[in-house]
């Protein structure tokens, strides 16, 4: 009967064992897909703000609400059974379409360098947010949902390529950790970044001296902020794009640009101590190079499509629009709204 029992517990006591091991597995598999689509996911949050700029303050998190659960149905629901299908029964397609996403990420991030240099700030000619009223509420979050399909197909595309050697189960579950924990990530930033100039102004208009300084510092600094998430994201857009351009022309065969990569970057990785770090670097620099080129030529290409299209952009007009601007507006309104003491 003891040796029955001890035989029991030996196997629990290995079940535990597997079920820790797979945990660790997926645990590490989700951290290795999500560092890879960190540059998407730091462009996400900085393009959200703008579609609940101008909002009614009551309205803001409850449209952010709605934007977080639809970005998790884009992912759960839509993105991640359409990408186990092809990982599954044409899994010879995922690097054609993660250098498809890598495109556009470099087209994306071209577009904005471009207009940045040129001077260009689709705010000055698009209304900002708060012009338009309540009753575009759910027309403005239906425009931030599209948005975040594409972003979160390039995040789950580049999440799966990472886990493509893993059982079909593996890959699910770490896609299903990976979009969750993003999701959660990036509109409990938003919601942050959002409400954050309402918690300046209330602290502001408290009586004691440092909590008026640091209401005051936080509404005066959102702008940098928000400004350095979009410098930052546009950055991590190149690099992550361009490193996907520059892994997939290796992969099928035209392999001098990765080669002239690695050996620029090869005299600084035996420096000792920092010497990983300055490699990485420099292969992060060249693949940021090489995606704001390759955007560039993109750019060159859809550019004069999209005005020769009926549907196109309209001349001058960017998608996402100037952050800094509406965000601005935004405090402008709320300043207005607010009653005289």
């Amino acid at each position: 009967m003891s040796g029955g029992l001890v035989a029991l517990l030996d196997d629990v006591a290995a079940l535990a064992r597997i079920a820790a091991a797979s945990v660790d597995d997926v645990a590490a598999g989700a951290a290795k897909a999500g560092v890879k689509a960190a540059g998407v996911v730091i462009d996400d949050a900085a393009v959200t703000p703008q579609y609940v700029s101008g909002a009614d303050p009551s309205r803001e998190l409850p449209m952010i609400k709605k934007i977080f659960w639809g970005s998790l149905r884009n992912k759960l629901l839509i993105i991640l059974p359409a990408l186990l299908l092809v990982s599954a029964f044409v899994p010879w397609a995922i690097p054609f379409i993660l250098m498809l996403g890598g495109t556009y990420l470099c087209y994306e991030g071209a577009e904005k360098v471009w207009h940045k240099l040129r001077g260009h700030h689709a705010a000055e000619e698009d209304a900002p947010a708060v012009e338009r009223g309540p009753e575009a509420e759910d027309k403005v979050i239906k425009g931030a949902i599209t948005t975040d399909f594409i972003l979160s197909c390039e995040i789950m595309v580049i999440s799966m390529n990472e886990v493509a050697q893993d059982s079909l189960l593996s890959r699910a579950i770490i896609l299903v950790v990976v979009a969750l924990v993003i999701t959660v990530a990036v509109y409990g930033a938003v919601a942050l970044i959002v409400k954050m100039d309402d918690i300046g102004m209330h602290l502001a208009a408290k009586d004691s001296a440092g909590s008026q300084r640091t209401g005051e510092l936080l509404v005066k600094g959102m702008p940098a902020v928000l400004a350095g998430i979009t410098f930052i994201g546009t950055i991590a857009m190149l690099w992550v794009g361009g490193h996907i351009m520059l892994q997939g022309a290796h992969d099928l065969g035209w392999h001098a640009p990765y080669d002239i990569v690695h050996v620029l970057e090869h005299p600084f990785a035996g420096i000792a101590v920092v010497g990983g770090f300055l490699a990485w670097l420099v292969n992060t620099l060249c693949s940021a190079v090489i995606g704001l080129a390759w955007g560039l030529v993109v750019m060159a290409i859809v550019h004069p499509l999209l005005k020769a299209l009926p549907f196109g952009k309209e001349k001058g007009k960017h998608e996402e629009g100037d952050i800094r601007a509406a965000i601005g507006g935004h405090h402008a309104a709320k300043r207005n709204a607010d009653p005289a003491p």
